[in-house]
């Protein structure tokens, strides 16, 4: 997800693998491939590298997890749940 920021205010994160184009008439538009449009504060050139770091990081992600073994993945993604404020849920006991 990339997060971009309304030209009210509020930052929203958006999959950058919904965009179908986007606009710049002056301000930022960004269609989805749904029809759905949101005007946004970055600049056209913000957004196509958002876009593209985000890209380039799955791929990266991607070709680093090749490397790794099932237990050295799951214990870096262990390790990433610790650096983070991700709470973790588990199921109830019936």
């Amino acid at each position: 997800m990339i997060l971009l920021t309304r030209l009210n205010g509020p930052v929203f994160a958006l999959n950058p693998d919904l965009v179908e184009r986007a606009d710049c008439t002056p301000d930022t538009v960004i269609t989805l491939v749904d029809g759905t449009k949101y005007l946004v504060a970055e600049s056209l050139p913000q957004v196509v590298a958002l876009i593209r770091h985000y890209r380039a990081s799955v791929v990266a992600e991607a070709q680093n997890l090749a490397g790794q073994t099932p237990e050295e993945r799951a214990e870096a993604a262990a390790e990433r749940v610790k650096e983070t404020n991700v709470v973790r849920l588990h199921r109830r006991e019936r």
